[in-house]
C-alpha cells in the first residue's frame, strides 16, 4: 500500500478521488479550502481523455456548490461538496432536503468546523446539523481515518441512499501525518434514478419522510457495530467517551493516568453517528461515573443525559471541560484529574502584540482612506461591512467599518438601516462576497429604491482564504450591476490607489449626496493573488 504525508484536508481529497469521484464542488472557507485546492491539483495531473478524469470546481456560494453535487448524484455519479461550518448555514436548504431524496450516486458532504474561532464568526458544531437532517455523520480522529472514512462514505451513501456528512475540525484539517492510500476505483456509469423520489412535492415528501424515519433505526443499529465506534475494557471507576480528534488528546494523557490510577478507564470512542446507544449503555452500566471529551459543542454529553440518567456525567455542561474554545491535551489532562504539566518559566520577556492587519500596499487600505475622508462632515452615518480581508478595516489605523455578521449581510443591513431613516449608509463588500450573497440584497434595494450606497472592493480574488479566483472576472461586474437595475450613471468604477485618492473622494461624495441606490466599484488586484500568479 502506498503512503503519502497529508494534511487532513488533503487526505479527504485523495480519498474522494480514489473512491471514484466524478464531481467536486466548493466555496473557499478556512479551514476547508485546501480540500478543493488539492482536488484541483490532482485533477490537473489527469489526461483529458482519461476515464478517471473528474470535475473540481469553485462555485458562487455553498448553496450552489451543494446543488451541483446533488445534480451529479442524480446522474448516478459520485460527488462531494466541501465547506466550512458557517458555509453549511448557507447550504441548509438543499442540505436538509437532500436527506429526503433517494440518493443515487454517493454524495459526501465535508464540513470543517472551527472550535476556538481561529478564522470564523462562531463555534457551531456540524454534528447537530447532521442529526437535524437525519443523515449519518463520520468524525475522524486522525488523518488516516479522514482518508478511510471518506473512502468508505461513498459506499455508505449508496447503500442507504442518503447523503453522508464528514465532520472535521481545524486542527485535523491543517496538521499532517503519514497516510496509507488505496487503489483507485472506477467512476460510476451515468444512470438516472427511476420513479419520483427526487420530486419533493408534498405527497412524495411525506412518503420519503416516513422512509427517512424508518432508516434511523437501521442507522442506530449499525452505529453499535461499526469499526469506528469502539468500546475498550478498563476500570469501572471511570468511563471515558471521546469523539473525533479528542481521542488523540485522551491517548496523550493515558500513560500518566495509568501510572497515577493503576489502570486505564473504560473507554468508548465514537467516530460515527447516530449515537451508539447500546455501547453507551454498556459503559454506563459498568462505570461509576462518565467523562465526555469532545471538540465542539457538548453534543454527546447532552444526548447522554437522556440515555443514562442517574450517574454523574462530566464534561462541558458541568464545567469539567471549558464550554468554549478549542480542546487540547492540557484541558483533557485536568479533566482526568491529573496534575498540571508545568513548562519552564520565562522571565523578563515582553512580547509585542501583533494583531492581524491588511497587507502593506493592500488596495483596501486606499479604499478605506477615501471612504473615511468622504464621510467627514457627516454627524450621523453607518458603514456596514462583510466577511473578507476588508473586515480588518474595523481595526486601527482605519476604524472604518461598524458591522460584520455574515456573508452578504453588509448590503442587507445597509438597506434595513436606510429604510428606517439612517443616512447616509454605505455597505462595504468584496467582489467574491458580493457574488456569494450580496447580489440578492442589492436587488431588494433596487426594487424599493433604497437610499444606500454599496462599495464593492474588487480585487479579483477571494483573498482571505488564499487568493482563489472570483467566480467572474471584473469586466463582468458592471454589466451585472446594470442588469440588476442600478442606474448606469450611478455605477462608478474607480481605481483603488492612493494616487487617485482626491478623485475617489470626490466621486464618493457625489454618490453620498444622491438619493437612491448606487454602487461604487473600487478596482485593484490583490497583491497576494498577484504574487501567486507570478509563481505559477
Amino acid at each position: 500500500m502506498a503512503q503519502e504525508t497529508l494534511m487532513g484536508d488533503e487526505a479527504i481529497a485523495y480519498a474522494a478521488v480514489h473512491a471514484g469521484l466524478s464531481g467536486a464542488f466548493a466555496y473557499p472557507g478556512t479551514p476547508s479550502t485546501e480540500i478543493m485546492e488539492t482536488l484541483q491539483e490532482l485533477a490537473a495531473k489527469i489526461p483529458q481523455d482519461s476515464p478517471n478524469r473528474f470535475v473540481a470546481q469553485w462555485c458562487t456560494n455553498e448553496k450552489t456548490a451543494y446543488e451541483s453535487a446533488l445534480g451529479a448524484s442524480f446522474a448516478g455519479r459520485r460527488a462531494m461538496v466541501s465547506m466550512k461550518h458557517v458555509g453549511l448555514n448557507v447550504a441548509m436548504d438543499p442540505f436538509v432536503n437532500s436527506g429526503l431524496v433517494n440518493i443515487n450516486g454517493g454524495l459526501v458532504v465535508v464540513v470543517a468546523d472551527d472550535p476556538g474561532m481561529h478564522s470564523s464568526q462562531d463555534e457551531q458544531d456540524s454534528r447537530l446539523l447532521a442529526d437535524f437532517a437525519r443523515i449519518p455523520c463520520f468524525e475522524p480522529a486522525t488523518q488516516q481515518e479522514a482518508y478511510d472514512m471518506t473512502y468508505e462514505a461513498f459506499d455508505y451513501s449508496e447503500k442507504h441512499h442518503c447523503p453522508v456528512l464528514i465532520r472535521i475540525t481545524t486542527r485535523l484539517a491543517h496538521s499532517r501525518s503519514i497516510v496509507d492510500i488505496r487503489d483507485q476505483k472506477s467512476q460510476n456509469l451515468i444512470k438516472k434514478p427511476e420513479g419520483m423520489d427526487w420530486i419533493l412535492m408534498p405527497a412524495v415528501a411525506r412518503r420519503r419522510w416516513k422512509e427517512v424515519i424508518a432508516r434511523q433505526s437501521m442507522l442506530s443499529e449499525e452505529s453499535n457495530a461499526v469499526k469506528w465506534n469502539l468500546l475498550s475494557k478498563g476500570s469501572k471507576a471511570l468511563g471515558v467517551i471521546t469523539t473525533g480528534l479528542a481521542l488523540q488528546y485522551y491517548k496523550e494523557n493515558l500513560a500518566d493516568y495509568r501510572a497515577a490510577k493503576g489502570s486505564d478507564p473504560m473507554h468508548l470512542h465514537i467516530g460515527f453517528f447516530p449515537m451508539p446507544t447500546e455501547l453507551i449503555r454498556s459503559l454506563y452500566e459498568t462505570c461509576d461515573e462518565i467523562l465526555v471529551i469532545e471538540d465542539g459543542y457538548p453534543y454527546v454529553e447532552h444526548l447522554l443525559r437522556g440515555i443514562v440518567p442517574g450517574k454523574p456525567v462530566h464534561g462541558k455542561e458541568d464545567g469539567t471541560i471549558p464550554y468554549d474554545g478549542e480542546l487540547n491535551a492540557d484541558i483533557v489532562r485536568k479533566a482526568l484529574g491529573l496534575l498540571e504539566n508545568k513548562g519552564l518559566m520565562v522571565k523578563n520577556i515582553s512580547l509585542v502584540g501583533r494583531p492581524p492587519q491588511l497587507c502593506q500596499g493592500c488596495p483596501h487600505a486606499d479604499s478605506y482612506t477615501a471612504l473615511k475622508e468622504a464621510l467627514k462632515g457627516y454627524m450621523l452615518y453607518a458603514v456596514t461591512s462583510d466577511i473578507g480581508c476588508y473586515t480588518l478595516g474595523a481595526l486601527p489605523p482605519y476604524s472604518a467599518i461598524e458591522t460584520t455578521v455574515d456573508m452578504g449581510a453588509s448590503v442587507g443591513m445597509a438597506r434595513g438601516a436606510a429604510e428606517v431613516g439612517l443616512e447616509p449608509v454605505v455597505a462595504v463588500i468584496g467582489d467574491s462576497t458580493f457574488y456569494h450573497s450580496g447580489l440578492t440584497n442589492l436587488l431588494d434595494a433596487v426594487s424599493h429604491k433604497t437610499n444606500m450606497k454599496v462599495l464593492i472592493l474588487d480585487n479579483s480574488t477571494t483573498g482571505m482564504t488564499g487568493a482563489q479566483p472570483t467566480i467572474l472576472p471584473s469586466s463582468q461586474l458592471e454589466p451585472i450591476l446594470k442588469g440588476c437595475g442600478i442606474d448606469p450613471a450611478h455605477i462608478r468604477i474607480l481605481r483603488a490607489h492612493k494616487m487617485d485618492n482626491e478623485k475617489n473622494v470626490a466621486v464618493i461624495k457625489e454618490e453620498l449626496a444622491y438619493r437612491g441606490p448606487s454602487v461604487i466599484v473600487m478596482v485593484r488586484e490583490c497583491l497576494e493573488a498577484l504574487k501567486k500568479a507570478r509563481k505559477a
